[in-house]
């Protein structure tokens, strides 16, 4: 019974981060769409991570401000 529990816990939270990601990275695709085409035309991922990180923190940061 307890292993159930984790693998749905588990579950939870790898499709919450998924979900988040996802978002995060529709948004940037909307909003900075350069950023995007030059990480497919260079191939390097550094930049599209660091402008997700930035998008994420941003919208936590605005979360948090209503609470």
């Amino acid at each position: 019974m307890a292993l159930g529990r984790i693998s749905f816990s588990l579950f939870g939270a790898v499709a919450f981060v998924s979900a988040i990601l996802a978002g995060a990275t529709i948004w940037l695709l909307v909003t900075d769409p350069v950023t995007v085409a030059d990480v497919v035309d260079e191939g390097q991922i550094s930049p599209l991570v660091r402008e997700l990180a930035a998008v994420i923190y941003g919208a936590l940061k605005g979360l948090l401000q209503y609470l």
